[in-house]
């Protein structure tokens, strides 16, 4: 007999939230430029959005895009491996790693399927990993696919950081400590320098998910690592092209050696479908647009001003000194109800609420892009104004 899923607490939960209009996902955007969308017929200004530098609809990229679509087709089709290596996925490999400042790279389907691949590849039966309480659910994941064993954190605590390796490094192999560049709800960034001082104290591996620095972080948006100036002490750099790079896929990189066993081991980059054309492409394009115009320059003039609006306004962000900005709301059910306010006033944000931060730290999860318009951005301190009084927003954490 087929086992029914209806009385799942999670499809309850969701139902409940339909029935109150206050089911804030899967939202269908009818069309975009990028920093303004349309839902249900009304424009809503894109703020929880992760197109950090507004590249989506950028011409020259768009028009990349559909040239390696007219060249190579719309998909490889296969494995790397196998029949699915163009020359065009070499070309931008050989520029990501110039880009990241290491040695080797590669790419792979998505962001996801990065961390999934190498972090198993690099953890066997005898090493482990120690990680941020706070990773990407990926790494979660990951760990769960390796062989090796993993301890985790209290999260961007060096003391606590410095317990667990203290009791773990005589007992495994290799130790590998894997966390976040900037941290994808709260916007905070690594504590990279005091990791790195660790690594070299105990003599670990330094694994860096910086799925929302390259891009945003250092120059050029080089990433955390270039951000402080230790791109050499970090094995592994991994970065994902569906925020900045305005497509989808993911990139390793690291010594020629380490990414070369990458490459042979890491089983989703063996037995995946490689990155399609119009994707590469895109990420090349976007390259491009990096070295040659401000765009990463727009970006932190508008995350400057949107810092400044909500700290004025009286709002509790978590001092985030990322794009990344987080509003505290605390309880769950008023997340959503922000949240639909928002939306019927113009403004698309998303709502964390538990599981994905603990009970009573729920958030509005906002985010800016280069993009944005000043007149759009001040728009939306405006609504965010009338939101705080009608709604009682708490200006503390709690």
């Amino acid at each position: 007999m087929t086992p029914s899923f209806a009385g799942a607490k999670v499809l309850e939960k969701a139902n409940l939230l339909k029935k109150m209009n206050l089911y804030p996902f899967f939202r269908a955007i009818e069309s975009t430029d990028g920093s303004c969308v349309q839902v249900k017929g009304k424009k809503q200004v894109m703020i929880g959005s992760n197109n950090y530098l507004g590249l989506t609809h950028h011409p020259h990229v768009m028009e990349q895009a559909i040239k390696a679509i007219e060249k190579y087709g719309t998909g490889c089709t296969g494995s790397r491996f196998l029949n699915g290596n163009l020359a065009i996925h070499e070309e931008l490999e050989e520029r990501l790693a110039d880009y990241l400042g290491h040695e080797k790279a590669i790419v792979f389907s998505t962001g996801m399927q990065t961390n999934l691949g190498v972090l198993p590849a690099i953890c066997g039966p005898k090493d482990c990993m120690v990680f941020d309480s706070e990773n990407h659910a990926s790494i979660v994941d990951a760990s769960r696919l390796a062989m090796g064993t993993t301890f985790k954190y209290k999260h961007n605590n060096m003391e606590s950081l410095e317990e667990q390796l203290e009791m773990v490094v005589s007992r495994f192999k290799n130790v590998t400590i894997v966390a976040d560049g900037v941290f994808s709800m709260t916007g905070d960034v690594l504590n990279l320098p005091k990791v790195i001082e660790l690594a070299r104290k105990y003599g670990t591996l330094v694994y860096v998910d910086d799925a929302h620095g390259i891009g945003v972080m250092g120059d050029r948006g080089r990433g955390t690592m270039n951000h402080f100036n230790l791109t050499k002490e970090v094995d592994f750099n991994m970065g994902t092209f569906s925020k900045s790079f305005a497509s989808i896929g993911g990139v390793i990189s690291g010594s020629a050696d380490s990414i070369d066993y990458v490459k042979h081991t890491a089983r989703s980059f063996m037995f995946s479908a490689a990155m399609p054309p119009s994707a590469v492409a895109t990420v090349a394009a976007c390259l491009d647009v990096i070295m040659s115009e401000d765009v990463h320059g727009n970006l932190w003039k508008n995350v400057d001003f949107m810092q400044a609006g909500f700290k004025e306004l009286g709002f509790y962000t978590y001092n985030s000194t990322t794009p990344i900005i987080p509003i505290f709301i605390g309880d769950d059910m008023k997340a959503m109800q922000v949240t639909n306010y928002l939306q019927d006033n113009g403004v698309f944000a998303t709502p964390v609420i538990s599981p994905a931060v603990p009970k009573g730290e729920a958030l509005i999860r906002t985010s800016y892009m280069a993009s944005h318009r000043r007149e759009d951005l001040q728009y939306v301190l405006d609504v965010f104004e009338k939101a705080k009084k009608e709604m009682e927003i708490p200006t503390t954490h709690h």
